[in-house]
């Protein structure tokens, strides 16, 4: 029976890495003032007739806090690349001389701010509802063991676990969700 109780923690770990992994992704599309690549993250470009995405096409950088520049790899990219970033209804207006797109980066307003801290914190919380919930499938399923066999003493220390993994990951949201407010709020 321990056993199966290691593979349950292992797919709980597992399962709680990939909610802090999307949680992480996430949070890298909300943008803090700063220009970053990752603001044209899921931004994708008609490439010959197929969807692809902006960073298979181009280099994107950023020269400046200010700045995002796109250096297509073909010349006859830049026009499609401009109608991908506008499509993707970011708020940008890229610009070209023929060779780079760059997109110049606005301040964000007080307001403005507030909103993306809102909407860090509803990621935040999103990831903590399904730490919970693995949480919940796990305690589930030492319940069922417990109801083929398993002793009562084993089951209480595997959910003591389970909720020390569950401590864990949460402390993880929490700091990953200061720091993108920290982000944000910084002028």
């Amino acid at each position: 029976m321990t056993e199966e109780i290691d593979i349950l923690m292992e797919m709980a770990t597992e399962r709680m890495d990939k909610t802090i992994t999307h949680l992480e992704h996430e949070l890298i599309k909300i943008r803090a003032g700063k220009a970053s690549p990752g603001m044209l993250e899921g931004v994708m470009v008609d490439y010959y007739g197929s969807m692809t995405p902006l960073q298979q096409v181009a280099n994107v950088n950023t020269p400046d806090p200010r700045t995002i520049a796109i250096q297509p790899w073909e010349k006859t990219m830049i026009e499609p690349i401009e109608k991908a970033i506008m499509a993707a209804n970011l708020g940008f207006n890229p610009e070209n001389n023929g060779e780079i797109v760059r997109i110049n980066v606005p301040p964000l307003t007080e307001e403005r701010r507030k909103d993306l801290v809102k909407q860090a914190k509803k990621e935040a919380e999103d990831a903590r509802i399904s730490i919970r919930t693995i949480r919940r499938e796990c305690n589930d399923e030492l319940k069922k063991m417990k109801k083929d066999g398993l002793g009562e003493d084993l089951e209480k220390d595997a959910e003591a676990e389970v909720q020390k993994l569950t401590d864990q990951y949460s402390k993880v949201i929490d700091e990953h969700l200061s720091k993108k407010e920290k982000d944000i709020l910084t002028i």
